[in-house]
């Protein structure tokens, strides 16, 4: 038996299911499980806390989708082990047209002269990061420090992430994606 016909690809060992032949090079290469993502956040908690010992208040800003699951989880974590405090908002933007719609501030405190923390769950081009920090330092804060969990390091950007939970090699038709629903995970797909 071939594993080609005309319309589909036999995969049983791979994926155990038939695929028509344009999804063949769409599959999703798991790069990160539930586990090994909470044992980055909480390395990464750990790694902020020791860069930022000395300061009182550190604003915690989440990029709006995953960005905001992953600024959440640090907040926690960083609560469980500092007696810092600890405070956390959102950045709305448009990741694809950061200028089309404007860039929204969302909850916490007024930030300037803040310590700011800002995350996303990917940096790819860095063109996101790069128009939060725009809108961030529109307003004279002290510092700010980047998190991301994966890093693909194909910059377009002049960015640098500060805390990384993963630096990935990848082609640039290839693409991370995280999930924070149900069991969490990262692809290469």
């Amino acid at each position: 038996m071939s594993l080609f016909d005309s319309s589909t690809f036999n995969c049983p060992r791979i994926c155990r299911q038939t695929l028509p032949l344009g999804k063949i090079f769409s599959m999703r290469t798991p790069i990160l499980d539930h586990r090994q993502i909470e044992q980055k956040i909480v390395r990464i908690a750990h790694e902020i806390i020791e860069a930022l010992f000395d300061i009182q208040h550190v604003h915690v800003v989440g990029i709006v989708g995953n960005g905001v699951v992953l600024a959440e989880k640090l907040t926690e974590e960083m609560k469980k082990i500092s007696p810092q405090q600890f405070s956390f908002s959102t950045l709305e933007l448009d990741k694809e047209s950061p200028l089309s719609s404007g860039i929204l501030h969302h909850g916490g405190q007024p930030l300037q002269g803040a310590t700011i923390v800002l995350v996303d769950d990917v940096i790819n081009s860095g063109k996101t990061i790069q128009y939060a920090l725009n809108h961030l330092l529109l307003q004279p804060v002290h510092q700010v420090k980047t998190v991301t969990l994966v890093d693909r390091k194909h910059r377009r950007f002049p960015i640098h992430a500060d805390f990384v939970g993963l630096q990935l090699s990848t082609t640039m038709q290839e693409r991370v994606e995280v999930s924070f629903d149900g069991t969490w995970s990262a692809y290469l797909i």
